[in-house]
């Protein structure tokens, strides 16, 4: 779980553009779109395959 203190004489605005910041590297937008709905594991495994074989033909280059 992502936390984010406000800083004395910080403003509100850059703490929250600082939780946000924090939220992206934690990941945390990206997983609750992953479990939006349910996925097969045979699907997951397969995307999974997909992703990697693009990333490998695209290092290639």
């Amino acid at each position: 779980m992502v936390e984010t203190r406000v800083r004395k004489n910080e403003s509100l605005d850059a703490a929250l553009r600082r939780f946000k910041r924090d939220v992206a590297r934690a990941g945390v937008l990206r997983d609750v779109r992953d479990r939006e709905r349910y996925e097969k594991p045979s699907v997951r495994r397969k995307k999974k395959a997909e992703a990697n074989a693009r990333k490998n033909r695209k290092r290639s280059r």
